[in-house]
């Protein structure tokens, strides 16, 4: 593992699968053109509407983002996170499905995100994503690239399970990716924090790629992507409008930090 340029793209992802892999693709080439070697795309960035109509139209958005991934990460020859789209099973449900591709345009691993967000906020707003959506049974992967690192896999909601991220740092997790649509009413209190914790109790770096601003009706999420150091410190943030957050992964400032605060070699409890 080398320095490199990781980026968490800000999308307002619309029920809208064509004008969506539009706004993609224009901010993978910006990541890119900053120098990116690692792209990150947030949670439902291929369709953000309607949870009935995402799963009528789940065999088409699952083929078209698979490609778009694929097409994307070999033409800018950048390996590519698609932080969640559905994915049709029998049950007439989806998966909640991240897929990384590499360089090549090869998927070189696959996470169908396990813990699903059915709350009723004080806002008013009901969410029930397990309505349309089918858990994952099997704990997020490890890819190990000996150019990237090790990267270890979430979905949003994931991020209020520390235990999920115990067994990724476990595994050998250099860098948590974390691509959320985070709501507007718990993103301003938790987002942030939340993040944070998983970076510093783990000591890794954490890529969170976002959903920003209006997507439909009373759908609103809090934006803020970012890139978090192994010590807490916020590297990037991509504020709350469309863009690309981008910051420096340095092998280096993981083994001080993990040396100066060697947390994960004092567990009691595995």
């Amino acid at each position: 593992m080398k320095s490199y340029l990781a980026a968490a793209i800000q999308m307002t992802s619309l029920p809208d699968l064509k004008k969506n892999l539009v706004q993609a693709e224009e901010l993978i080439d910006l990541a890119v053109n900053q120098g990116a070697e690692l792209v990150s795309l947030p949670e439902n960035f291929s369709f953000l509407g309607d949870e009935k109509e995402k799963v009528a139209q789940a065999e088409e958005i699952a083929y078209e983002s698979e490609k778009f991934l694929k097409t994307m990460a070999q033409r800018f020859q950048v390996s590519i996170l698609g932080g969640g789209f559905p994915v049709p099973v029998d049950s007439g449900k989806v998966y909640n499905t991240a897929l990384l591709i590499d360089p090549s345009g090869q998927e070189v691993a696959r996470y169908q995100k396990v813990h699903l967000f059915d709350v009723n906020l004080p806002d008013g707003n009901t969410y029930r994503e397990s309505s349309t959506v089918m858990a994952g049974t099997e704990l997020p992967p490890v890819y190990s690239s000996q150019k990237l690192g090790n990267l270890g896999f979430s979905v949003c909601y994931d991020v209020r399970f520390p235990e999920l991220y115990r067994h990724l740092s476990y595994k050998g997790a250099d860098i948590l990716f974390v691509p959320a649509a985070f709501t507007a009413y718990t993103g301003k209190d938790h987002w942030q924090v939340l993040l944070q914790a998983r970076a510093i109790e783990n000591t890794c770096y954490v890529i969170a790629p976002a959903q920003t601003g209006r997507h439909h009706a009373m759908r609103y999420t809090h934006g803020h992507a970012m890139i978090v150091d192994p010590w807490g410190l916020i590297l990037a943030d991509a504020g709350d409008k469309p863009g690309v957050a981008i910051a420096e992964i340095d092998p280096l400032r993981l083994k001080q930090i993990r040396s100066q605060m060697p947390s994960l070699e004092h567990r009691v409890f595995a």
